[in-house]
This record gives structure tokens, sequence and C-alpha cells, in this order.
């Protein structure tokens, strides 16, 4: 996420804004690893699947 300018703050709010748009708890391990956008898209995914 530092290649996009954001700083860890800035992740987390990033994190708390997905969990809140699509209604799901993003457990803090899972989120230390949405490092790249690519990383949240497949993660949604697999989410959205697997309900």
């Amino acid at each position: 996420m530092n290649d996009l300018g954001l700083d860890s703050l800035d992740h987390v709010e990033l994190i708390m804004n997905i969990e809140d748009e699509f209604n799901f708890e993003i457990p803090d391990g899972d989120a230390e690893k949405l490092l790249r956008p690519r990383d949240i898209v497949e993660y949604i995914a697999q989410k959205d699947l697997s309900t």
C-alpha cells in the first residue's frame, strides 16, 4: 500500500470501509496480507463465492 501513498492508518481505514461495504469482518491476520489492490479484489471475490 505504500506504493499508493497509503500509510498504516489509511490501510486500517480501507479495511474498515471494505467491511462496512461488503458486510463481513476481515480478521486482522487476513487484513495484514491485503497489501495490493489485487489482493483485496481476490479476497472479496473469495468471500463472495464462499457465502
